[in-house]
């Protein structure tokens, strides 16, 4: 049944619905632009203005962006992932610090709460972003490092910070982008330490290992 049967409120509530389901769900990743209005009017079978306001909507809130003459390209896959780029914008060091924040709770209570299944995910993530470092595959080393991140806070069995963290993907990503492209001498911090402290179970020197890396890129990047 098309969406244009149900009211008109309703009908751009839905249609965001939708939109925001492909984004979260990866259908439309960040960075890439969303199919053009008309297909968007076919697909949905509404009509234009109700994906205009719908795209509106999505822009104001962050999960995409207009670009005049261009498209509309996804840039965050959550409200809170957006309002934390709108909020940073490209200031690393702003990003950085908030990872800091979060990362350094997130390991003291994953080196407590992991699993054996869950460190072996990490163990295999690392080695992946460390193969990735040796063969110079920058692209792949910020995806590895960016997941190894995002599973290790996910080990805290937190769930709302878990949850905050994940908002924050975009912006880590971004931030370990900026960094490795600044200079690839930041690919080369190790995260070996962070693990075996997470593996030995030694909460204080699991945050301070988090806490250890992210101080240098921050000292590196205030110069």
């Amino acid at each position: 049944m098309p969406l244009a049967t149900t009211r008109r409120a309703g009908l751009v509530d839905q249609v965001i619905d939708q939109m925001r389901d492909a984004i979260a769900g990866g259908e439309w990743p960040v960075g890439q632009r969303i199919p053009p209005e008309p297909e968007l009017v076919t697909a949905l079978g509404v009509g234009r203005n109700t994906v205009r306001e719908a795209v509106r909507a999505l822009s104001h809130a962050g999960l995409l962006e207009v670009r005049q003459g261009d498209g509309t390209f996804v840039r965050a896959t959550s409200e809170l992932s957006g309002a934390v780029r709108r909020l940073c914008g490209s200031e690393l060091r702003d990003v950085l610090q908030v990872r800091r924040t979060l990362e350094v709770e997130g390991a003291r209570l994953a080196a407590a709460q992991r699993t054996d299944d869950e460190l072996r995910r990490l163990e295999t993530l690392l080695a992946e972003r460390d193969a990735a470092l040796l063969d110079k595959d920058w692209e792949r080393l910020v995806e590895r490092d960016a997941a190894f991140h995002v599973l290790l806070v996910q080990c805290s069995h937190n769930t709302l910070l878990a949850e905050l963290y994940q908002g924050l993907t975009e912006a880590v990503r971004a931030s370990i982008t900026a960094t490795v492209e600044t200079d690839h001498e930041d690919a080369h911090v190790s995260h070996t330490g962070l693990l075996d402290a997470v593996r030995d179970r030694d909460t204080a020197r699991a945050a301070a290992e988090a806490g250890g890396f992210l101080e240098e890129l921050l000292e590196r990047h205030s110069k």
